[in-house]
């Protein structure tokens, strides 16, 4: 029986035997890029094809991060990597470690890709850019601390304009530190607050020399910044990402100085026109007040100037003789108002109505006193005529002329049927009253 192989296993033996060739590794090879997918880790996952094939590769986050410019469908380019088999699938494939543009540089496409990124979003949109000050207080520049574009700057500035304070703020222009140092420098100058312009750049070279000012977190910096800059790169043929972003962009970095600041000595000749301007003007007006003067003075009214008072001391001299009299007239119809008022008031004055309230008052107290007296008098006639009535009718004076009371247990007895024999008896004579029982019942006739 033969031997058979699984999967797996022909798989990895295919696999060693790639491994192995030498002429599998670091291919050279010449395509199209195809299906490009940049994946979220970093992987760039692509197929590379001619007229007649294709062949799968990828290249992983670590060499893909190296590359300057971002691979897209459609574009030619030169790969170095290695061709193994990916066993999940079966498949061989490219690893590419390498990978450069066919026909154009890398850092040019790198260039125009983030151009046209930046320009997408509205970074080299004019309605952002801000105004240079004409009369800047204080300058800042970012640039290396040694070199011929910082000499000019400082050379240009003192020329024009030396009444402005310089600060230098020492970057990195070149190399992989450079970016990250300008981006903190700008970053720098903003939070001092210290300068009102700030002018970046560096002197000429080749495009590698400038591609920090074409990154784009330098870009971002340059448009986030507050105070506005002046970018000022390299010759006035070179180009850079962070002239489109710029406030403003100067050819040169002497170009840059000049045009941050206005040239002090055009201020002092400016100053001398509106100087003069000022003079001509002045005597201009001074020497029509003069003539305003002179005719003045000449004037009619101030040849005599008793002519001009003179209806006013008349006017006045009327009116000090008439002020007596209109005094007293106006007194006189302020007493009138007054009398008016004292004679409107008068039935509401206090003390009239008082006094007449206290009459009535008095009046109410006689037909009191005269109710009172009335009733206390007919009280007493009523309870005489009762003590009458009541004396008339009282038992004890019925017992005062010889008869007696008598109760049967507190009952009065006006009858013998109320009594039988053996019961008791309470008499009440005038003077106190006695108690007996009954021994014998005799009946009257009327009782029978």
């Amino acid at each position: 029986m033969p031997s058979y192989l699984t999967v797996q296993a022909l798989t990895q033996y295919i696999k060693r035997k790639f491994d192995v060739d030498p002429h599998l590794r670091k291919v050279y090879v010449q395509g199209e890029l195809s299906n490009v997918k940049h994946h979220p880790s970093g992987h760039i996952y692509f197929v590379l094809k001619d007229g007649k094939s294709q062949i799968s590769a990828v290249m992983f986050k670590k060499q893909a991060s190296q590359l300057v410019f971002r691979p897209e469908s459609g574009m030619k380019v030169f790969i170095c990597g290695d061709v193994t088999v990916y066993e999940n699938y079966g498949s061989y494939q490219l690893y590419a470690n390498e990978m450069l543009p066919d026909g154009a540089g890398a850092l040019f496409i790198a260039f125009q890709q983030l151009q046209q990124r930046l320009q997408q979003e509205g970074l080299f949109n004019i309605s952002f850019k801000q105004a240079i000050p004409k009369y800047p207080k204080a300058i800042g520049v970012v640039t290396a601390p040694t070199g011929a574009a910082v000499r000019d700057i400082c050379t240009t500035l003192q020329r024009r304009y030396p009444q402005a304070a310089v600060f230098i703020y020492p970057a990195v222009v070149q190399g992989k530190q450079a970016a990250p140092n300008i981006v903190e420098k700008i970053k720098q100058a903003n939070d001092e607050k210290r300068v009102d312009v700030l002018i970046v750049g560096r002197g000429g070279g080749s495009i590698e020399d400038l591609w920090a000012f074409n990154e784009e977190n330098v870009a971002r910096a340059i448009f986030e910044s507050k105070i506005p800059i002046i970018s000022a790169v390299g010759h006035e043929t070179d180009t850079t990402i962070a002239d489109f972003v710029a406030d403003l962009r100067a050819p040169t970095p002497t170009a840059a100085a000049e045009l941050a600041t206005p040239d002090y000595k055009d201020l002092q000749a400016m100053l001398r026109q509106i100087e003069a301007r000022l003079s001509v003007m002045m005597r201009q007006r001074l020497t029509e007040k003069g003539r305003q003067l002179q005719a003045l003075q000449q004037s009619y009214i101030l040849q005599d100037f008793t002519r001009v008072i003179r209806p006013f001391v008349e006017r006045l001299s009327y009116a000090e003789q008439r002020l007596p009299q209109v005094m007293q007239l106006t007194i006189w119809q302020h007493k009138q108002t007054l009398q008016q008022l004292l004679n409107r008031l008068q039935p509401y004055e206090p003390r009239q109505k008082l006094q007449a309230e206290q009459l009535h008052l008095l009046r109410l107290q006689e037909r009191l006193t005269r109710a009172v007296d009335v009733t206390l008098q007919q009280a007493k006639e009523r309870l005489t005529y009762n003590a009458r009535t009541l004396g008339v009718l009282n038992p004890l004076q019925t017992i005062g002329r010889g008869f007696q009371l008598t109760y049967k247990e507190e009952t009065p007895i006006t009858s013998v049927a109320q009594l039988a024999l053996k019961d008791e008896i309470r008499v009440q004579f005038k003077d106190g009253h006695i108690k007996a029982t009954i021994t014998e019942i005799v009946r009257g006739k009327d009782d029978e």
